[in-house]
């Protein structure tokens, strides 16, 4: 692992994005730490470590297979990367805005959390 600058940062936060629209897991995982999660924000644990996010996801993306997430704004804070994100959970359908906050260590994302 190695540190990395902030626009190295924005970049890895939106190919996770990328990797979620195309319902990869697999290679949304591969950008975090082993013991990463995903959390409410200031909250309870959505899903912990790799494989838990893993096998969370496939279970999200077999129950919206048609799932999009919109990129609308970015912004880095030291190792902090901020994503304002609109998601649809199929088109016409449930949607709503988040707020994802991407924690680093060095190069890869060691915890998500949403604000919605």
């Amino acid at each position: 692992m190695s540190a990395i600058d902030t626009p190295a940062r924005i970049a890895i936060a939106r190919e996770m994005v990328a990797h979620y629209n195309a319902q990869d897991a697999d290679a949304y995982v591969a950008l975090m730490t082993e013991d990463a999660c995903e959390a409410g924000y200031r909250g309870a644990v959505l899903r912990d470590g790799r494989e838990g996010v893993r096998s969370g996801l496939k279970a999200m993306f077999a129950q919206f297979p048609q799932n999009r997430a919109e990129i609308v704004a970015d912004q880095a804070f030291g190792e902090t990367v901020l994503l304002h994100e609109k998601v649809e959970r199929a088109p016409g359908g449930e949607a709503f805005e988040v707020m994802s906050i991407y924690s680093f260590e060095n190069d890869k994302v060691s915890r998500v959390e949403f604000i919605r």
